[in-house]
């Protein structure tokens, strides 16, 4: 009889202890188990996707289980985001996200998630930089003398970006905010043609990617006026920052990085920053980037949401002044 009741003793105990934990511990222990996938919200072919495909087959290597990368774009990136934002929050779904998430959460309506809350940050993966030139026939060739020009003419001098809400558009919108002046905005689709009447001349002023803007600045088709980034880039040594020339706060990177959805076990957060640093520091995997313009970064998940808590109200203030609207 006490067997009996040493045994219905333990089974009952035993039950207790693994109700204790739930069915996500279990999950967790034997993270992962199954494929991932990381969700690009933009087509083939942009900064996100060429880090997401550069990462992917290593993190699948250091992990034991497939890692699928699928685009879903749409609405400045908006459709993936909230797609990854809706899913499980079990690690297997992960976004390749940027800072562009920020902004354009804030110039559609109805947008269904929130970029800060509704995402757990992973890792920083990359940043990328722009340039600010002008065109020679503009006879531009410093920040003081644009600022000069823009101030004594407004809507006089013209810029152009890839879109309305595009990082170019939205680093121009800031440094006008900025430097107190006011440039005519002129919007194309997509990167080819505004580069093209930017070199024409057809447009005075524009941001380019910084790894792009260097070799037109080097053959003497444009000039270059600031970098807008905290400090000077390797590319472009030469190049002043904005804030070196006396316009304050045009901090503009690009910057890329990793989320999963919010309530993501934090074991799951770490295992998953842990491959991804590993990843970006190897030498390989940083070549690859630097030749696509971009300098591979990692950081903890609370030093990305310090990052993505200062920078969301400070492009929701550019909009919100600027009164920009993506619909």
């Amino acid at each position: 009889m006490k067997t009996t009741m040493y045994r219905r003793h333990f089974i009952v105990l035993t039950a207790a202890l693994f109700a204790s934990f739930g069915p996500n511990a279990f999950a967790q222990a034997s993270y992962p188990s199954q494929t991932l996938k990381i969700i690009v919200p933009f087509t083939p072919g942009t900064g996100m996707d060429t880090i997401a495909r550069v990462v992917a087959p290593r993190l699948s290597e250091r992990l034991g289980q497939p890692v699928v990368v699928q685009n879903q774009p749409g609405a400045s990136g908006n459709i993936g985001a909230e797609a990854v934002a809706k899913s499980a929050p079990d690690g297997y779904t992960v976004l390749m996200g940027a800072n562009t998430m920020l902004m354009a959460s804030q110039m559609y309506k109805n947008v269904a998630f929130d970029p800060v809350k509704d995402f757990a940050p992973v890792s920083m993966a990359a940043y990328g930089s722009l340039m600010l030139v002008a065109n020679p026939k503009t006879g531009i060739k410093s920040l003081p003398e644009l600022v000069k020009q823009a101030q004594a003419k407004p809507g006089a001098i013209s810029f152009g970006s890839p879109g309305v809400g595009t990082p170019h558009h939205m680093a121009m919108e800031l440094f006008k905010l900025e430097s107190n002046t006011f440039m005519l905005h002129v919007p194309y689709r997509g990167s080819a043609g505004y580069t093209q009447d930017l070199l024409a001349g057809e447009l005075n002023v524009g941001f380019l990617p910084v790894h792009i803007a260097q070799g037109f600045v080097k053959n003497g088709r444009l000039n270059a006026l600031a970098l807008g980034s905290a400090k000077r880039h390797p590319v472009a040594p030469d190049v002043p920052t904005f804030d070196e020339v006396g316009v304050k706060g045009v901090d503009v990177d690009l910057w890329y990085a990793f989320f999963a959805p919010s309530k993501t076990p934090a074991s799951v957060v770490t295992r998953l920053n842990t491959e991804m640093a590993a990843i970006l520091r190897q030498n390989d995997v940083q070549e690859i980037l630097g030749k696509a313009g971009m300098i591979a970064t990692a950081t903890t998940p609370n030093e990305l949401n310090a990052i993505v808590v200062k920078d969301y109200p400070r492009w929701g203030h550019v909009i919100r002044t600027k009164q920009i609207s993506a619909d």
